[in-house]
């Protein structure tokens, strides 16, 4: 749709439309580039957006052709080293478009082992795609086109970026464009794009459609393979067969009570697996809290757009799946994986079982002073690993609101001759309730099993229950 070029210094891009735009069109483009750009980056928190949306800043115009200007990408979403066979996709120094890295065959037989990440690390790209997505539809926004072509990811560093803000739908005032992108279209905007688009029946883009987007993006990212292709074939017409399978009978790969739309293991290709078999590697190993917003996305919400857990959901959940992963005794390719305390810690990926007991945190918070409650967070302790003010307090969460000095550690963790020690560095209140005795900055408390300590007195301030499990 549009022909683009870098500007003299490198840092923008003009992008042409090549066809000219109505006067609906150029007023959406004034509406991106104005007020609804200046309401997420001129905020409070605006500069925590920057980098998380790749947003039109200005129109140009040269005789009857409309342009737009947009910053660069940063370095990170561009590919540092070719694919694996002497770089034959001619892919170095391409966007790093999401398909590179949600296909189980395109990591294994194309990505050079420098560019893939950890898992913590899809974690984390997951986490950004639902902040920003959370920030656009709190703006009253819509993509519409949430997809892996439109968003840049960097598994090197955790990041993502949403681009194409310029075909922005506003509900009411500025239609979709598209429809979306095959694989991320929502069931009821197939099932009904025979209708004419007045019809009230007629589903089309919107914060509902973005949302069912949203869970096959971070489906993607953490399994690598689709949620709802499988193995089940509706028509003969392969037209049809797409209409069905991704629309009216769309159904779950991993659905629970239904098994007729399982993966074939045996039509799976070798570059495919473990991956593409969700009976190996099933979406509970994502860890409880995402498993059940993978339940509301592709039960629940498949064909009742409201039942679909919201981009703030998946950001909550996220975080705090975030806190439950544990780095891989074996140094396994995936890194990490998140330990759900129901069983002995054991990598899915390679096999590989954790020897000696590991601390495991759980968080409960003040309310009004001495009435403490379960938050249903938990902290999963590894060597090294770093303590936060919004592990610290309930009322702090690592988001766009998180004040400079909130972004500082708090305290770590250490492992010593076989024994686990947290160490103060910024809790000026912290306490040992088992002790009856205050741990000052600068000191160690050592974890032991039934362990209580206090992180914080002030309202919010979080307790600590300690659980020792063995490997």
């Amino acid at each position: 749709m549009k022909d683009v070029y870098m500007g003299a210094d490198k840092s923008y891009v003009v992008a042409w439309y090549r066809d000219k735009l109505d006067h609906a069109g150029q007023e959406r483009l004034k509406a991106i580039v104005g007020p609804f750009r200046d309401g997420i980056q001129k905020r409070e928190g605006g500069d925590y957006w920057r980098d998380l949306f790749c947003w039109p800043s200005a129109i140009v115009q040269d005789g009857q052709k409309t342009g737009v200007v947009a910053p660069v990408y940063g370095q990170g979403f561009f590919f540092k080293h070719g694919s694996v066979q002497g770089d034959v996709l001619g892919i170095r120094g391409k966007e790093k478009e999401g398909k590179w890295f949600a296909s189980a065959s395109n990591r294994a037989k194309y990505l050079a082992a420098e560019e893939k990440g950890t898992w913590l690390s899809y974690l984390q790209v997951a986490l950004s795609i639902s902040r920003s997505v959370r920030r656009l539809h709190a703006a009253g926004l819509a993509h519409s086109d949430l997809s892996y072509k439109n968003v840049l990811v960097d598994p090197l560093t955790g990041k993502a970026c949403i681009i194409d803000i310029d075909g922005l739908v506003v509900p009411g005032k500025y239609p979709p464009d598209v429809v979306g992108t095959p694989d991320f279209i929502a069931p009821e905007v197939i099932a009904t794009q025979h209708l004419p688009k007045t019809d009230p029946n007629r589903k089309l883009p919107s914060t509902a459609t973005d949302r069912h987007a949203l869970a096959v993006l971070i489906y993607m990212y953490l399994f690598y393979r689709h949620p709802l292709r499988g193995g089940k074939v509706h028509d003969m017409d392969a037209t049809r067969d797409e209409e069905l399978t991704m629309g009216s009978k769309v159904l779950f790969v991993e659905h629970p009570t239904d098994a007729s739309n399982r993966v074939k293991a045996a039509d799976l290709k070798p570059a495919q697996l473990p991956w593409g078999d969700p009976a190996k590697m099933p979406y509970t190993i994502a860890g409880p809290l995402l498993a059940e917003l993978f339940r509301r996305a592709f039960i629940d919400g498949l064909h009742n757009p409201a039942a679909r857990p919201t981009a703030a959901d998946w950001e909550t959940a996220l975080v705090r799946t975030i806190d439950m992963v544990q780095p891989c005794s074996a140094k396994c390719d995936m890194g990490w994986y998140v330990f759900d305390n129901t069983t002995r810690p054991k990598c899915p990926y390679c096999g590989t079982a954790y020897k000696g007991q590991l601390p495991v945190l759980n968080f409960y918070s003040s309310r009004g002073g001495t009435d403490f409650r379960a938050d249903n967070h938990r902290l999963m302790v590894w060597d090294g690993q770093s303590l936060f003010p919004w592990h610290v307090n309930r009322l702090h969460f690592p988001n766009e609101h998180l004040k400079p000095e909130h972004r500082k550690r708090a305290g770590y963790f250490q492992k010593h001759q076989g024994d686990w020690y947290l160490v103060n560095e910024n809790m000026p209140t912290m306490y040992d309730a088992s002790a009856n005795q205050d741990v000052p900055i600068g000191k160690n408390i050592k974890l032991t099993d039934g362990a209580k300590i206090l992180l914080g007195r002030e309202e919010g301030g979080r307790l600590i229950h300690v659980q020792l499990v063995s490997g």
